[in-house]
Formats: structure tokens, sequence, C-alpha cells
């Protein structure tokens, strides 16, 4: 296509008179590009006079293509003028030019939006998320990560860590604190916490279920008693640790039963069933130990990074940490004293999980180890009874090769081979009783040396 304004010897019309020799007025129209004698005539459908007058052009580009323009594209494009023949005032034609500069903005707008989002050519990832606030007003949302970036502070290396899409690769928990924002991932449970909202991705997860669940109650104004007794981003942190060591105690009490029961009844009774149900608890003791494990190790790291701790407690307020020494520096005192009021109870608060953390972990590796050892006994037991039945089958060896023996004389007398044994009467029984002393003395001889070497 080819961009052509249209030139300002063609922006008015001429008027016509009724006292015009022509019988019938005709517009002569020559586009830019065609030959002279190319001219597009319009006939009025009846003989009343017809007056025109003079009509400003839109001031905006068409667009003809580089192929020969044909008559139908132009009269499309003239039936597309807001021509008024009521009474050809001025002010008709000033309104059609503000119209037509308001299209040509909207167009510009569209197109420019339209080229922003498709410049790159990759679509920008949205997220469906649960939006909880300080009122305890809850709404499901879709954002997309622009917008999420500009309305929490964060950068876009920090979205990794909660990024559903990234579920397989961030799996360890992780509690980070930024200025503005906190980001939780604690297992299914993937949220980011800021002064007055909370933000919860995945949340038909039984993680995220748990946290809403947990979260609500204490956000409630008529179980608060007057009020928070902390800010709105350590009341979700403690419902994220909450909601989850309570999940890891509820798997606890679901097994530990099952294990016991194993326990008792695995020594006598080796079945196939027992042994599957015992391998499935075994698995899940492993899986419980290692969630719980991680947590244990994510709160031990937080506590032993008081930096991290006092970066908490500053969200919100007109504080910073002094450099090299990471002392509170606040434009008010009352500022202050609030914060280092928060960390204490930060501190004890984190305290108190971890030892849920670790009595639930150290029950876990507790059962775990049981299990170990009933599988170590039970592998015992195995080899004894494999043992008595490699015995059972050398006893059983030494007396087939014993009979073999014996069969081997009695064949080596069946042979076509004169022996002059066949003339006397008593040769078969003396042969035969021969064989089966042989045999019997044989095989005492083999039992004796073989268990001399303690091997029965």
């Amino acid at each position: 296509m080819a961009l052509t304004p249209i030139p300002s010897t063609f922006t008015s019309l001429f008027n016509f008179s009724d006292h015009s020799p022509y019988p019938s007025p005709s517009l002569h129209y020559l586009l830019p590009g065609s030959s002279p004698s190319f001219s597009l005539h319009l006939s009025a459908l009846s003989r009343t006079p017809i007056y025109f007058e003079a009509l400003k052009v839109l001031s905006r580009s068409k667009c003809f293509a580089k192929s020969p323009t044909t008559a139908e594209d132009f009269v499309g494009d003239y039936e597309t003028l807001n021509v008024s023949d009521d009474d050809g005032s001025d002010s008709n034609s000033s309104d059609g030019d503000n119209g037509g500069r308001e299209d040509s903005k909207k167009i510009d707008s569209s197109s420019s939006s339209s080229s922003d989002s498709t410049s790159l050519g990759i679509r920008e990832p949205v997220y469906e998320v649960v939006e909880v606030k300080a009122t305890g007003a809850i709404s499901t949302r879709k954002i997309n990560r622009r917008q999420l970036l500009k309305s929490s502070g964060l950068r876009p290396r920090d979205i990794r860590s909660v990024d559903p899409s990234l579920f397989m690769t961030n799996s360890v928990p992780s509690l980070l604190v930024r200025e503005h924002a906190i980001l939780l991932n604690l297992g299914s449970l993937r949220a980011i916490a800021m002064r007055d909202r909370v933000l919860i991705f995945d949340y038909n997860r039984r993680g995220g279920r748990a946290f809403v669940d947990t979260l609500m109650p204490r956000l409630n104004p008529r179980s608060m008693n007057g009020g928070p007794s902390m800010p709105f981003e350590l009341e979700v942190v403690e419902s994220a640790l909450i909601s989850r060591i309570q999940r890891l105690e509820q798997r606890l009490m679901d097994i530990e039963p099952r294990v016991q029961a194993l326990l008792e009844v695995l020594p006598n009774r080796l079945t196939a069933d027992i042994l599957e149900e015992l391998r499935i608890s075994k698995q899940r003791l492993v899986e419980l130990g290692s969630r719980a494990g991680a947590l244990r190790q994510m709160l031990l790291d937080l506590l032993e990074d008081p930096h991290e701790i006092r970066r908490i407690c500053i969200m919100g307020r007109n504080c910073t940490l002094r450099r090299g020494d990471d002392d509170l520096e606040c434009m008010l005192p009352s500022d202050k004293l609030i914060a280092e009021e928060e960390e204490e109870e930060i501190e004890m608060l984190l305290e108190n999980y971890l030892q849920r953390c670790e009595s639930c972990h150290g029950q876990a590796e507790r059962l775990l180890d049981s299990a170990k050892e009933m599988e170590d006994s039970i592998a015992v037991n195995l080899s004894s009874r494999r043992l008595e039945v490699s015995r059972f089958e050398l006893l059983l060896q030494v007396g087939t090769f014993c009979v073999a023996v014996g069969a081997l004389i009695a064949g080596i007398f069946g042979m076509n081979l004169r022996s002059y044994l066949e003339e006397q009467a008593s040769a078969f029984w003396l042969t035969t009783g021969g064989i089966i002393i042989g045999a019997a003395v044989g095989f005492f001889l083999m039992y004796s040396y073989l268990s001399r070497r303690k091997i029965f």
C-alpha cells in the first residue's frame, strides 16, 4: 500500500446554480496518479436542482493500493464522508472536522497500545489470585506481571519464588523480606504479603485453602477484642506458619497409629500386604520428615539473621537500618520503640513455631527409625528362613547323591555283560542289600562331615 495524501486542489467542490446550461449537475474528480481522461460522473437521481456547497475534506491520509483505482473504490470512500445537504452550515463542517480528529486519535491510540503489547511477541503472564485485605474483604482477581511488580514494589527476580509456573523448581520453603512486601513460599502456599493486603497464588490447592481458613478468623473484628495485636503482614506470616505446621502435625497423627500397629504385627506375620503397607508408611514418613526439616531449616536461617527480622519490623514506617551494625534509625521515637517490641515478638513467634516444627520432625524421624529397624528385623528373619531352605536343599542333594551311587551299581549289573552272578540265587539280595546299606552309610558320613564344617 502507498500512503498518498489528497491534494489541496481537490479540497473543495464548486457550487452549481439552477441556471447552469447543463441538464443535470455532474461532479468530475480527478484521482492522483490516474490518466487525465479518467473521471467519475455522479448524476442526480431527480431533476430537482442540487446545490453543492464547499466541503472541507478531512485532513486525514488516504491509503490507495498500488493497483489501479476503480470507480467503486472511490464511491465507497466518498460515501463515508459526512456530507450534510440540509443547510450547508459551517457548524456541520466543523463538527465533521472534530469528529475526524477524534476518530484519528482513537485509531492512533489503539494502534500504539496494540503495538506495545505485541512488539516483543511474548504474552505477558497473567496470575489469578485471591486478594485478602486487612479489613477482611476477600476477592478473586486477575493481575498481570507488570501490575503485580508495580503494586508491590518488587523486582522481576523476586517473583520467581512465588511463581506458580515454577512449582517444581522452587519447592524449597522460603520467606523473603523486601522493602514493601514479604514473599511466602511454603510448599503449596505461595503468597505476597503487603501492608494492607495479601495476594494468594494457587488458592485452590490444599495449602492455599488452609491458609485462608486460618487467616480469616484472625481478621474478623468480633474475634480480635478491640483490634489486631500485630500488623497485618505479621498476621499473614503467623497464619502461614500455623497452617503449614498444623498440616504437618495432622499428617503425623494420621501415620503414627498405622506405623505402631505394623510394628506390633510384623514380627509374627510376614505377608505381602503387611510388607507393602510398611513400605508406603515409610515413604510417607520420609516425605513428612523432609518437609518438616526444610521448614525447620528456613526458620533457623531466619532466626540467625536479625537483619531480616528488623526489615520486617520497619515495613511501612519511616525507619532505616544503619549500615554496619544494623541499628534502627526512625524519624519518630515512638516508631523505634514499636519496631523494637515487634522484633522481640517476631523472635518469640519464630521460636515457638520452630519448636513445634522440630517436635514434628523429631517424631517423624523416630517413627522412620523404628520402621527401618523393623525392616532390618524382617530382613534377618527372611535370611534365617532362606538359610533353613538352603540347608534342606543341601540335605536332599546329599541323599540324592547317595541314591545315585546305588543306581550306578544297579546299572552296572543291568548291562548285557556276563558276570556269572546270574547263576547264584542269593546274588540279587546281596547286591540290593549292599546298595541300600552303602547309600545309608555314605549319607551319614557326608552329613557328619558337613556338620563338622558347620554347614548344617
